[in-house]
């Protein structure tokens, strides 16, 4: 028999399933991340989205394909899926990592566009961001760069209930650059034991060769 942790481990293996293959499902979308809840008479999923026009479909027919899709690979029973718009996706860090990669595809210089992003983010009212954008950046040799703004708690518990998480990724010719966004939202409390970061002005940039700087 599974232990308590066990199924915990395995249902949360399956939540991160489910949202990736509805990420994967609905990326034209601009899909913003996924609620679920379960319960002994069956699965509630809510799709967070900027266009649910496109998450429904004429007549509903994208989201009754999504339900029997879901329910036949997941084993889902008395599945309901409902849509929410997004009110303000610059505080969605799966939005912003996909404009971000759409922004890199089209031509955009990465770090241009890190910059604008983070602005976007903390105009927004957001109490902290950290954008991570990795990949063949400026030679052969793959790395990083995070951009900060703002306050970010950084580990434990705090971090892991309020700080918002969304990734995509780009294909360029010199390969897959992977974009990370990180979102303390303005409603977060704040707390002097969490063990916080915090830029009083300008805009952080750090290299994973150690290289540091403010851009104001």
């Amino acid at each position: 028999m599974p232990t308590t942790v066990m199924k915990i481990l395995s249902k949360n293996i399956i939540r991160m399933e489910i949202e990736e293959y509805i990420r994967e499902r609905l990326k034209d979308a601009f899909f913003g991340g996924v609620s679920i809840t379960s319960s002994p008479i069956g699965t509630n999923i809510t799709i967070y989205s900027m266009r649910p026009g496109l998450v429904i479909g004429t007549r509903g027919k994208v989201i009754k394909a999504l339900q029997k899709e879901l329910e036949e690979k997941f084993g889902l029973e008395n599945l309901q899926i409902s849509v929410s718009e997004i009110e303000v996706p610059e505080l969605n860090p799966y939005v912003m990592a996909q404009r971000i990669a759409q922004a890199i595809s089209s031509g955009v210089r990465w770090r241009r566009v890190a910059f604008w992003a983070l602005r976007r983010i903390m105009d927004a009212g957001a109490r902290g961001a950290e954008i991570t954008i990795s990949g063949k950046l400026t030679s052969a040799r793959a790395r990083s760069e995070k951009f900060f703004a703002g306050i970010m708690p950084k580990s434990g518990e705090f971090a892991k209930r309020y700080v918002k998480t969304g990734v995509a990724h780009v294909q360029l010719a010199t390969g897959i650059y992977g974009i990370k966004v990180k979102i303390y939202p303005p409603d977060a409390p704040l707390a002097e034991e969490v063990k916080i970061e915090e830029l009083k002005e300008g805009l952080k940039v750090m290299s994973s060769e150690g290289a540091q700087g403010v851009k104001k």
